[in-house]
């Protein structure tokens, strides 16, 4: 099974210093239809206007990854880390029994653009820790890189989940392809550009969700930016 979630049909909140899409139920957007897919349980495409952000607030058992396409997001956490985030970057954070952090950005006259991407965790529980880590371009041109998973397999982020995070750039003729084996489920979120998916053409914030499906093939891509995750049910 194939679904087509369209960039549209997600959810909007507009607070001014904020400007937010969820694919998933998230604060005041809920939608029984949208509450995760399997352990992915957020994606928020979040702009945040200069000179602002969100201040000091707390997690626990959850994985959470930031990924930032514009603007540099300003990290600093109960961890002691305090980080610049860039385009390129993977920041993951495991908030496991509680960490408290906020988010800027500082810059005076250009808007952060980022993903903010949540799994649940395989265990609840475990001490919060952070990884960063930066991906060139040139790594995920007409490939999928893997990003983050739990094994930290290919200098990935290693995440406390059964999930697999791929980010791929593609254009013209470039186009590959991923296995998913039997009983995962697979996501595909288009970041920017136009690519087709299993042959189905997405535009920029369109997502893909399969379920029962053997590969994910992407193909015919035109200033694409994708991220593609490999989930438990």
């Amino acid at each position: 099974m194939l679904t087509l979630r369209p960039s549209q049909d997600r959810g909007h909140a507009n607070h001014g210093w904020l400007d937010s899409y969820h694919s998933f139920s998230f604060a005041n957007y809920y939608d029984p239809e949208h509450m995760g897919w399997g352990n992915l349980r957020v994606i928020n495409e979040d702009r945040i206007a200069p000179g602002t952000g969100f201040g000091t607030h707390g997690h626990r058992d959850m994985e959470i990854i930031s990924y930032v396409l514009q603007g540099n997001l300003a990290h600093k956490d109960t961890l002691g880390n305090v980080k610049g985030i860039p385009p390129g970057d993977v920041q993951r954070m495991s908030a496991g029994t509680g960490v408290m952090h906020s988010e800027f950005n500082h810059a005076p006259d250009q808007v952060t653009h980022f993903l903010q991407i949540w799994i649940q965790p395989d265990r609840h529980g475990i001490p919060p820790s952070y990884e960063q880590k930066t991906f060139a371009d040139a790594e995920k041109r007409g490939r999928l890189r893997l990003v983050a998973s739990p094994d930290g397999a290919e200098g990935s982020v290693q995440i406390n989940a059964s999930a697999r995070l791929y980010a791929g750039l593609f254009d013209g003729t470039e186009a590959t392809q991923l296995q998913l084996a039997s009983g995962r489920k697979g996501y595909v979120h288009l970041v920017r550009g136009e690519l087709d998916v299993n042959g189905r053409p997405l535009k920029a914030g369109d997502a893909v969700l399969l379920d029962g499906e053997t590969r994910v093939a992407l193909a015919s891509g035109r200033d694409a930016e994708v991220l593609v995750f490999d989930l438990a049910p």
